[in-house]
This record gives structure tokens, C-alpha cells and sequence, in this order.
């Protein structure tokens, strides 16, 4: 099921288009004012949204970024200068453009990321600020699951609970940077609100495994949400008619999230593929969810950019993630063949 440009497009999936069904939900949406709060097919998209993750209500929003700054800038609106507890290799810290420090006047404080993606309660307490007149206050501890850079690995049902249950017990709030939510939900077998209900707030992407071609929701509690709306809006993040991205996001909840474990398995029979290809390193426990991490041996004189480069002439796109590594994404668009493809233009390019 390659794109209808013949492309197997593996750099990420975001590269996602909408589904036939998404773009006739599109085409038929009942829309109205949704900064008025009018728009009937954005409130049913953030009932469900909220429905599903475990909270009171949701906030559909233009992208993962916006709904990561939104959060934070309504859990610390009265604590400018405060600091926010992040992995060191979360998105929030590494690719969102220091939004909570241009934006909020928030310091992010990064601690180090286990190599399956969750942050040590060790050094989350090592991190809390002692009340000084020197210090910033910390405000919040932030999340990332599925943990893109470390893998893809969802972190577990009982770690966000003791996360939240830590956090609680220090006067902090807790958000979770959900992009991937469902990844994870379908990975552990478990439903998205046992993994996001623990979080004060939440937020997963419609635009990636999902499908739909844009939209974030943000959830949480009745008034952390109202808040909420005021910061979408000083973001510019006001749509009015944006019930037609909406009902794409409806038909992706009701449509994509149990067919993961087809990106699931199309990861894992890649990563089968790679380990067999001399001077490939796959990383020990890849793929949990739907993306493969590999590294460059010594023995392979080309640089990824040169691989990528020889890649796309055969009508593959990948995304190097630095001279030595690659991260390659499974998505709906991609199928079994697709992956036997991908293995055999890898294997042709290393022995030219």
C-alpha cells in the first residue's frame, strides 16, 4: 500500500496522507466557530479525545508542539520563571524550537533518559528545586510516550502511576507528551486512558500513525482545558472552521488505532530484515512499537547521506539521523512487500 506516487516513504509517519474514508468525512463535515465554541464535529472530536485518555475534557489543536507549549503554559501561568522538569532527549526539550522559554519564560531543567525512555524518580528528585531565593520553583515534570529518540519504547501502565503518584506528593503536576499514545496503548495492550489518566494533562497526535492530516488534542480537566483555550488562542491556534480537520481526526479514532499492530509487526519484520544485512547494528530490543533505530558499523565506508542519496533513486525515502544512524518509521502506508523491498535496496546499496 505504497502512496499513490508509487513512493515507500519510511523518514517518519508524519508523512501520512488521509485515508478515502478521512477526506469523505472531510468533505460532509458539519462545521461552525469552534473559537466561539460552535464547531459540532471539533466538540464530538475532543469528547471522544477526552473519553479515551481518561480526563474530563479536550482541545483540538493545530500540532503536537502547540499542544505541548499550550500545557505548559497553563500548568506554570502564575509561575513565569519556573522550571520544568524534561528527558534529555525528550521532543519537548530537543525540537519544539524552546518555545517554554521564548514564550513562557520557563527554564527547562533536562535530566538524563533511561535507555527505555523513562526519567530515574532518582533524578527527578535530585532535579526539585529547595526553596531559595536563588532558584527557580520547579512547576512540572513532562513525559514523552512512546520515547521517540530512545526507540519508540512505550513506558508502562505501573511507571506512569508511580510517576504522577511522585509527582502529586510534591505539589507538581504532571503533563505527558502523548504524541504516540496509541503506539504505546496498542503495544502494552492496554487502553490509552490506563497511561494517560495518571498525567494533570495529556496530549496525543492525530497527524501521525493516526493518519489525519493535521490536529493535535490536548486533555485535562475541565478547567485546566477552559485555561487552556485562552493560551491556544494567544498562540494563534484559533481555527474557527475547523470541523473539516476534525472529522478526519473522528474517523481516525474510530478507524486506525487497532490496526498499530500491523505497523507494529511491519517494524518488527524490518528490523529482522536489517539484522541479517552485514554492517547494519540494529539496537538490542528494536522496534517495540513502529519505528527502527540502526547504526553504521565501522566496516561501512558510506555516510548515511550518501546511502539516503542512493535510497531515493529507488523511489525510498529515508531520513538519517545524524553521519551514522537512521531512524525508519512503519505507518498505514506501508506494507509487507514494501518492507522486503526496503531490505533489498538496503542490502544492494551496502554491496555497490
Amino acid at each position: 500500500m505504497s502512496f499513490e506516487n508509487g513512493l515507500i516513504d519510511l523518514r517518519s509517519d508524519t508523512v501520512t496522507h488521509p485515508t478515502p474514508a478521512m477526506r469523505a468525512a472531510m468533505a460532509r463535515a458539519e462545521v461552525g466557530d469552534d473559537v466561539l465554541g460552535d464547531d459540532p464535529t471539533v466538540n464530538r472530536l475532543q469528547e471522544m479525545a477526552a473519553a479515551m485518555t481518561g480526563h474530563a475534557a479536550g482541545l483540538f489543536v493545530a500540532s503536537g508542539t502547540m499542544a505541548n507549549l499550550v500545557a505548559l503554559l497553563t500548568h506554570c501561568a502564575s509561575a513565569r520563571g519556573a522550571e520544568v522538569i524534561v528527558g534529555r532527549e525528550s521532543h519537548i526539550y530537543l525540537n519544539e524550537v524552546g518555545g517554554m522559554a521564548a514564550l513562557g519564560g520557563l527554564q527547562a531543567c533536562p535530566i538524563p533518559n533511561q535507555p527505555d525512555g523513562a526519567l530515574a524518580l532518582a533524578d527527578i528528585a535530585a532535579a526539585i528545586r529547595i526553596e531559595d531565593v536563588h532558584h527557580p520553583r520547579t512547576q512540572l515534570i513532562c513525559l514523552e510516550n512512546t520515547q521517540n529518540v530512545c526507540g519508540g519504547v512505550p513506558l508502562t501502565v505501573e511507571y506512569m502511576r508511580r510517576v504522577a503518584d511522585f509527582a502529586h506528593a510534591r505539589g507538581l503536576k504532571l503533563h505527558l507528551d502523548g504524541a504516540r499514545l496509541f503506539n504505546a496503548a496498542v503495544a502494552l495492550g492496554v487502553s490509552a486512558s490506563d497511561l494517560a489518566g495518571p498525567a494533570d494533562s495529556a496530549m496525543f497526535c492525530l497527524s501521525k500513525g493516526l493518519c489525519a492530516p493535521v490536529g493535535s488534542v490536548l486533555c485535562g480537566a475541565k478547567d485546566f482545558i477552559a485555561e487552556a483555550r485562552r493560551y491556544r488562542k494567544m498562540v494563534g491556534g484559533g481555527m474557527r472552521q475547523v470541523g473539516v480537520i476534525a472529522a478526519a481526526g473522528i474517523v481516525a479514532l474510530e478507524t486506525m488505532i487497532e490496526r498499530f499492530e500491523d505497523d507494529h509487526a511491519n517494524a518488527r519484520r524490518l528490523a529482522a530484515g536489517l539484522r541479517e544485512i552485514p554492517g547494519l547494528e540494529v539496537d538490542a530490543g528494536s522496534p517495540q512499537t513502529n519505528m527502527v533505530y540502526f547504526n553504521l558499523a565501522p566496516s561501512v565506508k558510506r555516510n548515511t547521506a550518501e546511502i539516503a542519496a542512493r535510497m531515493r533513486a529507488q523511489g525510498i525515502l529515508i531520513d538519517p539521523e545524524d553521519a551514522r544512524r537512521i531512524r525508519l518509521v512503519t505507518h498505514y502506508w506501508i506494507n509487507a512487500q514494501d518492507i522486503e523491498n526496503v531490505v533489498a535496496a538496503i542490502r544492494a546499496v551496502l554491496r555497490a
